[in-house]
């Protein structure tokens, strides 16, 4: 039994998904988008190798937190300045930025390397049910 690898990230083949993140819980969408940019859904999946593809996700302004953590979580920001450290809300982000909170959450998901800074570049978060990629010719993800 042979076990092929991917050499580079050319040799794999990009699809376009579209995720629609209504009323679905953050973390648990996180995994499923972080898997989808790895590629782990593939069968020529290489852990060193970008074999992943490119999500789309729409309807970013209207995923879920469970429990409380709409008002407890926080994200915290430094300038690099002494004393400058702020934290906002998920309550504060939703209206103010809402693609970071998908963004925030897949980012930590994947792999702390150079190779996460090329997979975090094929995530496309919009807040909307709209999105610019129907030349892609994306398909519904289910799963």
């Amino acid at each position: 039994m042979k076990t092929t690898l991917a050499k580079t990230s050319n040799d794999a083949e990009k699809a376009w998904f579209v995720v629609d993140a209504q009323d679905q819980v953050v973390g648990r969408l996180a995994v499923k988008i972080a898997a989808i940019l790895r590629g782990r859904h593939k069968p020529t999946y290489t852990p060193h190798v970008d074999t992943g593809d490119h999500v789309v996700v729409i309807n970013a302004d209207k995923v879920k937190f469970t429990g409380s953590k709409e008002q407890d979580k926080t994200y915290m920001f430094y300038t690099g300045w002494v004393g400058t450290a702020y934290r906002r809300n998920a309550a504060h982000m939703r209206t103010h930025n809402e693609e970071f909170i998908i963004q925030h959450a897949v980012k930590g998901m994947l792999p702390k390397n150079k190779l996460a800074f090329k997979m975090i570049k094929k995530l496309h978060i919009y807040g909307g049910a709209d999105h610019p990629h129907a030349a892609q010719n994306p398909v519904p993800f289910k799963g």
